[in-house]
């Protein structure tokens, strides 16, 4: 099956690109979560259009991003979460929870489809996120989850 990206998908492309995938992956998993589409001989034009909109949303140069990246990893993400026993938290951080929390910290504004979460984090301690700056530079974030009192 081949498909245009409109998002990011780690380990496969980024937005823009057209790929080549198994039936199932593509029908199952990244059409219904909108992260592709059909590719057609008409879509060169949204090719273009997902680009342009690609390269207006990126940190421009190499120089910015490990900017940024030095801003992101001298910093700690702090959470406040409500817990039960154990330092289980009811629910899990998401990769929108640290951005918003990143630049409430003070830090720059990135966007939520640029962090992965490696494991979920659903306990109290302190977590690692990765944030995509660059295609060549990756920064990791700190997150520090306490529980939160009533």
């Amino acid at each position: 099956m081949k498909l245009i990206l409109t998002h990011e998908v780690t380990g496969l492309g980024t937005p823009g690109d057209v790929v080549e995938v198994k039936d199932g992956y593509g029908r199952n998993f990244l059409l219904p979560r909108n992260l592709a589409t059909p590719w057609t001989k008409g879509a060169e034009k949204q090719i273009d259009v997902i680009r342009k909109a690609r390269k207006a949303r990126e940190i421009a140069s190499l120089d910015d991003a490990k900017a940024v990246k030095q801003s992101l990893e001298a910093r700690t993400v702090a959470f406040a979460a409500r817990a039960g026993r154990g330092g289980r938290l009811f629910g899990a951080i998401t990769p929108a929870d640290v951005a918003q929390a990143v630049s409430a910290a003070g830090g720059p504004s990135i966007d939520k489809r640029k962090v992965e979460i490696l494991q979920p984090i659903k306990t109290t301690g302190t977590h690692k996120a990765l944030v995509r700056l660059h295609a060549d530079v990756s920064a990791t974030v700190t997150i520090d989850v306490v529980e939160a009192t009533a």
